[in-house]
């Protein structure tokens, strides 16, 4: 069914058509609030919204607005999803079944991440807009996995590496992997990071003791991940997008005001409350010590020279916690942690009220160590004797501080040649490099779309561009489906080994199926 903005569509001649999915979520609406503006004016919006009762409220506030058509379905409905393709010149595809509910059901993220990309890059070369409709992705930050200290600056080009378990990242490796070799004229993915704002604060789930004390993340705010949305439509409509964005992977990233470790963002917020220390809170023993995702970015500013969204710091989510706890429950907690004993009872209160529920919960790190899940407990503390070995206080920790030293990954080819000039023999040695081989003979140099043929370390044979494999950071299809080898791959592999090894003993050889 189709909202009445329907009938905007023979206004909107010469106009161009932005088609943009994942409106009623987070980034989503985000996006939309920022590009309202523009929409009837510089382009033409159609979104496709899952119907339900509370997208419908959601979309209400909208409804008349000139240039906008909102279309009812999902991505399973092709005739929905083909009508709002027709004629688009830019699509933003931000919708996905994000964690922590896709850790809950592995089958529907596959389903809805993977497959919903692919139905959407499929109808556009059915309708044969290849070559007019552009196609933005969305990735995510999740797809390189745990960058622990000390490799925890990253970018492009590192090796893909979704955290055990992390089937919201798998899904959205797979569908990057499409996108970058669908054959569109004009595709783009967008990494992107942890999400500031009223959404991130409202979340209760296990995930929080997933995410390690000394983890980073370089996040991005709702209001700049819509700015740079909105900026994209807007500069794409107008013709002023410089041509050099397509055909590339980025990162989302706020830059040096959003960087932050999770032990300095628990300090900065337990000491708003009154906490001088996080002992009496966070109980040290079950909050995982790897196995998560996240870094600081060394290329987050190509993004930023291109779009210009950035406008915010951690300090917007701080002011959104408070906010969102209330002036009576922060002046409770200050007045009790003041006094003798104080601190421990407000720790006790937090724990008793939200934590214990959560630890205890099928994704919850302290079930994993009661129920003895051997598989959960090597992946996020690396063996059952770490664990126990670990001091019971967040002050007995030993403190990493060294937060601006890089350790730089090697991506195995000269990366100071210009793109016109990638040879055969770069990617042959890229490949040895992977612990692989190109099959491939002939390559037209500077050819950074046509597919080659590989074999990997472990004897399968795949085909990828080198956009792939060595901006994306993608190797073999094959055991990307398969299964977390990556023990034994980083055995053969020098160029994984580099994100496996600092953060991993040379006996860690446990292979972890995927269950789709």
């Amino acid at each position: 069914m189709v909202q009445a903005g329907e009938k905007n569509r023979a206004a909107s001649v010469g106009r161009p058509r932005v088609f943009m999915t994942g409106a009623s979520g987070g980034m989503g609406m985000a996006s939309l609030k920022q590009m309202l503006p523009d929409v009837g004016d510089k382009f033409d919006l159609v979104v496709l919204v899952r119907d339900s009762e509370k997208n419908r409220a959601e979309m209400a506030p909208f409804e008349g607005t000139p240039g906008l058509e909102v279309v009812w379905g999902d991505l399973d409905d092709n005739d929905a999803v083909r009508r709002c393709l027709l004629s688009t010149s830019l699509v933003l595809h931000i919708a996905a079944f994000v964690s922590p509910a896709a850790d809950y059901y592995p089958e529907k993220a596959m389903h809805v991440n993977f497959g919903g990309t692919k139905r959407l890059v499929d109808a556009i070369h059915e309708l044969g807009q290849d070559e007019t409709t552009a196609f933005v992705y969305i990735g995510t930050v999740a797809e390189t996995g745990d960058r622990m200290p000390p490799i925890h600056w990253g970018r492009v080009g590192d090796p893909i590496k979704p955290s055990v378990f992390d089937y919201y990242a798998v899904s959205k490796v797979a569908a990057e992997r499409y996108v970058i070799e669908s054959g569109l004229a004009r595709w783009a993915s967008l990494r992107q990071t942890g999400i500031i704002g009223p959404a991130m604060v409202q979340i209760r789930d296990a995930i929080q003791f997933h995410n390690c004390l000394f983890n980073v993340l370089e996040y991005c705010s709702d209001r700049d991940s819509g700015r740079a949305m909105a900026h994209l439509a807007e500069y794409d409509a107008a013709g002023t997008l410089d041509p050099s964005f397509w055909c590339h992977i980025y990162n989302i990233g706020g830059g040096e005001p959003c960087r932050v470790s999770t032990i300095g963002m628990y300090r900065k917020l337990y000491g708003e409350l009154g906490f001088t220390s996080l002992d009496p809170v966070v109980d040290n023993k079950f909050v995982a010590t790897r196995n998560f995702h996240g870094q600081y970015y060394l290329d987050s500013d190509k993004l930023e020279n291109y779009l210009h969204f950035r406008g915010d710091s951690m300090q917007y989510f701080y002011d959104e916690y408070l906010k969102a706890m209330g002036p009576a429950a922060i002046g409770f907690a200050r007045f009790l942690c003041r006094i003798p004993g104080g601190q421990r009872l407000m720790g006790s209160i937090i724990k008793e009220s939200t934590f214990d529920a959560l630890l205890d919960a099928e994704h919850g790190t302290r079930h994993f160590i009661q129920a003895g899940m051997d598989d959960r407990i090597d992946a996020y503390w690396g063996s059952r004797a770490a664990w126990e070995a670990l001091p019971g206080k967040v002050s007995d920790m030993p403190e990493f501080t060294d937060w601006e030293h890089v350790v730089h990954i090697d991506h195995g080819y000269d990366e100071s040649k210009p793109e016109e000039e990638l040879s055969l023999e770069d990617v042959r040695g890229a490949a040895e490099f992977r612990g692989g081989k190109l099959l491939s003979t002939q390559m037209r140099t500077g050819d950074w779309r046509g597919k080659l043929r590989f074999r990997c370390a472990f004897g399968h044979e795949f085909e990828a561009s080198p956009r792939l494999v060595l901006e994306g950071g993608h190797w073999c299809s094959v055991c990307e489906a398969k299964s977390w080898n990556y023990g034994a791959r980083a055995k053969v592999d020098p160029f994984f080994a580099q994100v496996w090894n600092p953060l991993h003993s040379p006996d860690e050889m446990r292979e972890y199926p995927k269950e789709c």
